[in-house]
């Protein structure tokens, strides 16, 4: 059964020596990020599960001990998803993400597993996903990665968009409530247009959710660099 779960941004430039000089803008997102995985943590879940979007070689579970890196961004950081060298597919961003934010707080808590979700995968079936999730484990956490639109500005990613920022905000407004049914009934179509890759996870996290009866909180919501980024938890 799920308790708790901590909703995070997945931009490499979280990790301070991809942002370089950047490094400061997102101080605070970090922060609540550390914040959101506190509450994870005190849950006591006997297994973490860090869900995050993927491209097709990174789609699928990783076991724990899995490793990533963010050598392609010029810079000599290697992460582990727990301890362990299990596994030979190197982790997708997300998780690689997901993995140094684990580090960074020192998670020693339970046992983990990742899972790399297809950006385009049907909302029936990340719910379906999140449920088998729930039965993993009789208490069950899941850190939960993905960003918001990438379109609110003209020097975002995806251009400028005027449907990017009501997402956004509908999209805050149901994580920091753990609104199950809005998340559930996020437009897919309309979040792979706005390239908002936390539409898939999220949806995931709704499907662990189900009967859990979690209280949401918002964190952070902000659109640094035209893209949005969520920290939330729900325990």
């Amino acid at each position: 059964m799920l308790v708790a779960a901590a909703i995070c941004p997945c931009p490499p430039l979280l990790v301070p020596d991809v942002a370089a000089g950047a490094a400061p803008e997102l101080d605070s997102a970090r922060a609540a990020c550390t914040d959101a995985l506190g509450v994870l943590a005190a849950a006591r879940p006997d297994l973490l599960v860090v869900v995050g979007p993927a491209e097709q070689a990174g789609r699928g579970a990783f076991p724990q001990g899995s490793r990533g890196t963010f050598r392609g961004y010029g810079v000599d950081v290697d992460v582990q998803l727990g301890p362990g060298e299990t596994g030979e597919r190197e982790l997708p961003s997300s998780l690689s993400v997901a993995a140094w934010l684990l580090e960074r707080t020192g998670w020693a808590d339970a046992p983990i597993e990742g899972l790399g979700v297809g950006e385009q995968l049907a909302a029936a079936r990340c719910v379906d996903a999140g449920r088998a999730i729930a039965t993993r484990a009789a208490r069950v956490g899941l850190l939960v990665m993905g960003d918001a639109s990438a379109c609110r500005t003209l020097k975002a990613p995806g251009y400028l968009d005027e449907r990017a920022a009501p997402f956004d905000a509908e999209a805050a407004r149901a994580l920091g409530a753990a609104d199950i049914a809005a998340i559930r009934d996020l437009d897919a179509d309309l979040a792979a247009e706005l390239r908002a890759s936390g539409r898939a996870p999220w949806q995931v996290l709704a499907g662990a959710a189900e009967d859990a009866g979690l209280a949401g909180a918002l964190l952070y919501d902000d659109a640094p660099y035209g893209v949005g980024y969520l920290v939330a938890t729900w325990s």
